[in-house]
């Protein structure tokens, strides 16, 4: 009988490598913070309860995630290493009588297959700990995985404690872990300080299982690019190029053409319907939402907050943001449209505009099915432009009373 599982995972650093005031798991990848990823991987592998391990600057990752369904904060005070961050866990799981999965939070590009492969093997072996591992060129870096003459894990040896022959060793842990949770928190007691850097490892709970008999196994299921850590900005861009194509990869499969990958830029949050068309040095930036039929770009730039209905074209140098368009609205050419509402078949001419801020307020836009916005229009808000209207190129439009009571203005 398959055991329930829950997750442990570790987002209590601060990264002093990557130079930064900023939580690590905060710090974004394609639009969200890297922690944000690792809970999805968890929830999507069946696990609903995750206890979160945090510590530095908590207060910014709980307002980062203020409503995360399934997630119990537990708070580290001092950062003693890995192991003594699980230990922080035991009075939530004392009583806990299936498996727990130990994760890291800065690492977004962890797979909910990978999750569900390292957890039916262990089921399958009934082993007391079980790791996914993966096969490195350049194992530079990763604590490496000892196994004796007949493949069977005797356990991990961090890289500044490796020997010479060691350091030789390709394949490494890249720190997915499940375990018996009764033996993980058994074994935990028993870890002691490392001698050099004086941490508790989360890696030498392993030793102690091997001495305590029980049974250990080890599954390489994690690619090798799914390993790239995050310790400088440098591996952060690198990781967020690696979930940019990603990201790309699953619009594509579903339908959406990109016409240029390496210079488009979408959110993992955004959603494309079929036959979508984005074209070159297009960006799309938070919780977007687009139709079916829509031609997007070249250089678009959506913001938080847009919703397209199908046929509707956005064309070069256009800016999109809390907005809403009708179907079969065209906005062609080198135009703003700020917190508005389109209506459908509405055409807005080159170069027109919504001024949606006040210098105190930001107001809304709402225009009205097949309107015609003339080239190089302004349109002030708060406004309504009613259904069919005609605006001639170049009017500044504003509502009566909309700017210390003077009377609408319509100038060509």
């Amino acid at each position: 009988m398959k055991k329930r599982t829950q997750a442990i995972i570790l987002a209590a650093g601060q990264s002093t490598r990557m130079i930064t005031d900023l939580p690590k798991v905060l710090h974004e990848v394609c639009g969200r913070p890297m922690l944000a990823y690792v809970l999805d991987a968890c929830r999507q592998a069946g696990i609903a309860r995750m206890l979160v391990v945090v510590g530095y600057q908590k207060e910014k990752v709980l307002e980062a995630f203020p409503d995360e369904k399934g997630v119990q904060w537990v708070v580290q005070s001092r950062q003693s290493g890995t192991a003594d961050a699980v230990k922080t866990c035991r009075k939530h799981l004392k009583d806990w009588r299936g498996n727990t999965m130990v994760l890291c939070g800065d690492a977004p590009l962890v797979r909910a297959e990978t999750i569900k492969t390292l957890i039916a093997t262990h089921e399958k072996e009934s082993s007391a700990a079980t790791l996914a591992t993966a096969v490195l060129d350049d194992p530079t870096g990763y604590g490496r995985i000892i196994r004796d003459a007949y493949g069977n894990l005797e356990g991990i040896v961090e890289e500044v404690e490796c020997t010479p022959q060691q350091r030789e060793i390709r394949e490494i842990n890249p720190s997915y872990y499940c375990f018996d949770n009764q033996a993980l928190f058994a074994a935990l007691s028993k870890v002691k300080p490392s001698p050099k850097k004086k941490e508790y490892y989360l890696t030498d709970v392993l030793g102690v299982m091997v001495k305590q008999s029980r049974r250990l196994a080890a599954v390489t299921a994690v690619p090798p690019e799914d390993v790239l850590g995050i310790n400088s900005r440098r591996q952060l861009a690198a990781v967020s190029e690696v979930m940019k194509f990603r990201i790309l990869d699953r619009f594509m499969a579903s339908g959406v053409t990109i016409v240029d990958p390496d210079n488009t830029w979408i959110d993992a949050r955004a959603q494309i319907g079929q036959d979508t068309v984005i074209r070159p040095f297009t960006f799309i930036h938070g919780r977007v939402r687009i139709g079916k039929g829509c031609q997007i770009g070249p250089f678009a730039y959506l913001r938080e907050g847009t919703v397209l209905a199908d046929d509707v074209v956005l064309g070069v140098f256009t800016e999109v943001k809390n907005s809403q368009m009708g179907s079969g609205t065209r906005v062609r050419h080198l135009s703003y449209i700020g917190d508005s509402q389109l209506g459908r078949q509405v055409n807005i001419g080159a170069g027109a505009i919504t001024a949606n801020f006040d210098g105190e307020q930001v107001r809304q836009t709402i225009v009205g099915d097949n309107a015609f916005v003339g080239q190089g229009s302004v349109l002030v808000a708060p406004l309504k432009v009613k259904a069919k209207s005609q605006i001639l190129p170049g009017a500044i439009v504003e509502a009566k009373g909309n700017c210390n009571g003077q009377k609408e203005t319509k100038r060509k």
